[in-house]
């Protein structure tokens, strides 16, 4: 809970400050100045100053008003086990409120009222209260859940029962927060840090270089996706079991914004000629991303698509774009005892898990944008496969444990966990 913070900024201190090197004391004698430094860096352009305070608490509250009035698609969630095996209602309408959102950034932005580009000239200082907005809902929500008595699956300590979280299902009029804090605040911001970043260049330079268009491209289409399927969020496992805590909030809310754009804050602060790629790379770097991110929607789509077609939807939303092969006709599983099925059509007869894998590419081409000028914009890819990882090892386990020989059988019938024919 302390740790990453101090990364996050110091991370970003080695961006802006000392040309993408990573920063350290060059003796013993200078570890305390060097720590001066840093805090130096830290109070005089990390500082939560009053715009920060404006801009993050805008977009925060805007994006729970569009949640609590826009018109969405109904979706059933998954039975609760916390709460009888009763399913809640969701109203997904992160998608109207992304078209909003959008909008309302196109007329501020124009008429001058509020300039795109001012948002990564102040990303220390919106980093800041990002943070303290992480830790203020986390500490909020924690003892909200306690003092009323919805609490559940507490071990009893409380450094651990913070962290993890006390609530499940916590809710403001209509908008599940877990749902809405998924999508809502991280990836709109990541959008935004990108666009900004291209406003930016395009104001020194006179023109977006092809690197930041591919954040552009990348991050547009990721917030997209999401928006689009945020019905298919209510079926996922985060949802109907996992806990809202610190882990979860302050990701969220600031780290997934703050330490996933690492490569639009390089470029925006240093010239185009240290990035630059052949026309074959950036075929290469675009080519990988879409391929990405088509494997990763479709897969996804297909997986939520087959739980809804257990529960007899059989009718899906229709958002743009669609893509094809999003439903697979006619889908083989293992029918398990436990009741539930395991899909073994689509992507999903080729891996256990193609929507992991997909991701983890997509995030790798966010670094990869920048080329070798820094590792720092690697840092969501390699941090990301590390979680994807721990996921994949606890999801294995719990379904070995809950589906016993179904699952073996399942792992018979679809071998590779990761990557078809490798491994």
């Amino acid at each position: 809970m302390i740790g990453f913070p101090i990364l996050m900024y110091y991370l970003w201190i080695c961006l802006w400050f000392y040309d993408g090197k990573l920063a350290y004391p060059t003796s013993s004698e200078d570890i305390k100045p060097f720590l001066a430094r840093m805090w130096g860096h830290v109070a005089k352009d990390a500082s939560p100053n009053a715009y920060a305070w404006k801009v993050y608490t805008g977009n925060f509250f805007f994006q729970l008003f569009l949640g609590l009035v826009m018109p969405g698609y109904p979706q059933e969630g998954l039975p609760v086990p916390s709460l009888g095996y009763k399913t809640l209602k969701y109203n997904c309408n992160a998608l109207t409120s992304l078209y909003v959102t959008l909008t309302t950034a196109f007329v501020l932005h124009y008429f001058h009222i509020f300039r795109l580009t001012e948002i990564i000239d102040n990303f220390g200082h919106l980093m800041s209260v990002s943070m303290i907005y992480g830790f203020s809902v986390s500490a909020i929500t924690y003892f909200w859940a306690v003092l009323t008595n919805n609490a559940i699956r507490m071990s009893g300590n409380f450094f651990y029962d913070y962290f993890m979280g006390a609530a499940l299902n916590p809710r403001i009029g209509d908008v599940c927060l877990k749902m809405w804090a998924e999508v809502r605040i991280p990836w709109v911001l990541v959008f935004f840090m990108s666009v900004s970043g291209a406003c930016k260049q395009y104001e020194t330079y006179g023109y977006v270089t092809p690197n930041m268009a591919f954040m552009i491209l990348a991050t547009g289409l990721y917030i997209n996706a999401c928006a689009k399927g945020e019905e298919c969020i209510p079926q996922t496992w985060d949802i109907y079991y996992e806990k809202w805590g610190f882990m979860v909030i302050f990701w969220n809310l600031s780290g997934v914004p703050f330490s996933y754009i690492y490569s639009v804050v390089y470029m925006a602060s240093h010239d185009p000629s240290e990035y630059r790629f052949s026309t074959l790379g950036y075929i290469i770097l675009y080519t990988t991303v879409l391929t990405a991110y088509y494997i990763w929607d479709t897969a996804m789509a297909q997986k939520s698509h087959f739980k809804m077609q257990t529960q007899g939807i059989t009718t899906f939303r229709k958002t743009f774009p669609q893509l094809p092969w999003n439903t697979v006709p006619n889908p083989t599983f293992i029918q398990t005892e436990h009741g539930n099925r395991l899909l073994t059509s689509g992507f999903w007869a080729y891996s256990r898990k193609p929507n992991y894998i997909a991701d983890w590419t997509m995030s790798l081409t966010w670094g990869a944008c920048i080329g070798t000028a820094t590792i720092i914009p690697y840092f969501y890819s390699i941090f990301f496969i590390v979680v994807l990882l721990h996921r994949c090892t606890r999801d294995f386990e719990r379904c070995s444990k809950k589906y016993g020989k179904d699952w073996e059988r399942y792992c018979e019938v679809v071998p590779y966990k990761y990557i078809p024919y490798v491994y």
